[in-house]
């Protein structure tokens, strides 16, 4: 291999373990610098630094102690320069102490956080009541996630610019208001629950079908979420939506291996080999569903997306899928949390249970809502519906229009594969 492959794998390699570890690195600086904003910046020149290191003395066998070892000197050399400790209140000699004991073996033994797990402490604390909700959710996206401004917009169907001003402005509330980092207890975690459970919900979400690149998933996206969900249940098992979340994501996962070919081709739901579906995170799934409805009361919109999650998982065949129940499921999920990507999956179902007709019927009024119309997956779902009605020409129109609009290049040369076929 010559120096220019070399040097372009290695930055590759950078760039796998960024996504992979940039969450913790992130989270074990806040946790030592009280500033988030801080905390990201550490990270990146961390970052920048093993870009220009590693093409030489090639990537370490600890990735992710060497980020975080080189972020803590960038950190103790910026306290010295800068004296930040005076506006902290703290003499800078004591806070470099407490950094430096922050490498102790022991470190993680000495938490006082009842669940030893930075990353969650991240989360809660991008989740504190003093930023608003929308905020909540771009920054811990943006920390945790590892999602860019422009992905994250997509989530939110919003502007780019939008989303960089919110979480700039949520960066500096949160360090003008010195919120602590930690997981809160008692009442003011039941508060910060609900921002917690939509944040994790968008990353797993980002993971299973990305919005940009040249990947159907991002898998280390959908691990993440789940991981930190899996803790968050162990902290809250009385709350049903917790669970009802959890339940969601492990049957969604289950599907990984079966939703691509060995090139990377997207593989629908309905035409996946349901044989390659993990068995052991379906039982997971449903024992999660089982706890949401033993805690009793109505389900929420996590739980209910699960037992749609579970619909499809009892089928052993696409043919056997009780569409008829997940309809029934949507519409209750449409009373729950009305949004207009909601009342496109119940188009989806009805058009299953009732025919394409009533799918297009449930369609019309979305062609007005103004956050739908660079959705791409309004068309791709009209075309298929008019597809099944062999309104050929249209469906091919609709497409198109949608492999326009997607910025994931696998979604892309899936949706024009179906407007060539559209005939």
């Amino acid at each position: 291999m010559d120096k220019l492959s070399s040097e372009f794998a290695t930055q590759r390699a950078v760039e796998a373990v960024w996504r992979i570890e940039a969450a913790r690195l992130i989270a074990g600086l806040t946790k030592m610098t009280r500033d988030v904003g801080l905390a990201e910046e550490l990270a990146s020149d961390a970052l920048v630094v093993a870009l220009q290191q590693w093409p030489e003395s090639g990537i370490p066998q600890n990735p992710g102690a060497w980020l975080m070892q080189t972020a803590k000197r960038r950190a103790i050399d910026q306290f010295r320069r800068n004296k930040v400790m005076a506006q902290k209140a703290m003499p800078s000699l004591t806070y470099e102490a407490e950094l430096k004991e922050q490498e102790a073996p022991d470190y993680d033994d000495r938490l006082d956080d009842d669940v030893k797990d930075n990353v969650l402490s991240l989360i809660f604390t991008a989740c504190h009541p003093v930023l608003g909700p929308e905020a909540r959710s771009a920054l811990t996206l943006r920390l945790v996630g590892g999602l860019t401004t422009a992905e994250i917009a997509r989530a939110y169907l919003v502007p780019e610019p939008t989303i960089q001003q919110r979480i700039v402005r949520a960066k500096k509330t949160l360090a003008d208001a010195n919120v602590p980092f930690e997981v809160p207890r008692g009442e003011e975690r039941v508060q910060r629950l609900g921002s917690v459970l939509e944040v994790l919900y968008l990353i797993f979400n980002e993971g299973y079908s990305a919005t940009a690149g040249d990947d159907w998933m991002r898998t280390e996206l959908c691990d993440e979420a789940l991981r930190v969900g899996r803790i968050l249940v162990q902290l809250v098992p009385d709350e049903p939506e917790v669970h009802g979340l959890v339940a969601l994501m492990e049957i969604q996962a289950s599907r990984s291996a079966a939703r691509v070919k060995a090139d990377g081709t997207p593989i629908l739901l309905l035409e996946q080999d349901r044989s390659r579906w993990n068995e052991i995170l379906i039982r997971r799934g449903l024992r999660e569903l089982d706890k949401t409805i033993e805690l009793g009361g109505a389900l929420g919109p996590y739980a209910l997306q699960a037992a749609i999650a579970a619909c499809h998982a009892r089928a052993r065949k696409a043919a056997d899928t009780d569409w008829q129940r997940i309809a029934s499921f949507y519409d209750e999920l449409s009373i729950v949390t009305p949004s207009p990507v909601v009342e496109l999956n119940r188009a989806v179902a009805h058009s299953m249970a009732h025919g394409p007709e009533a799918g297009l019927r449930l369609l019309e009024p979305l062609l007005e809502v103004p956050s739908m119309r660079n959705y791409h997956l309004l068309p791709s779902v009209r075309g298929d519906f008019l597809n099944k009605l062999g309104r050929h020409d249209e469906a091919r129109a609709e497409f198109q229009r949608a492999a326009e609009m997607t910025s994931n290049a696998r979604e892309r040369e899936l949706l024009l594969r179906r407007a060539a076929g559209s005939a």
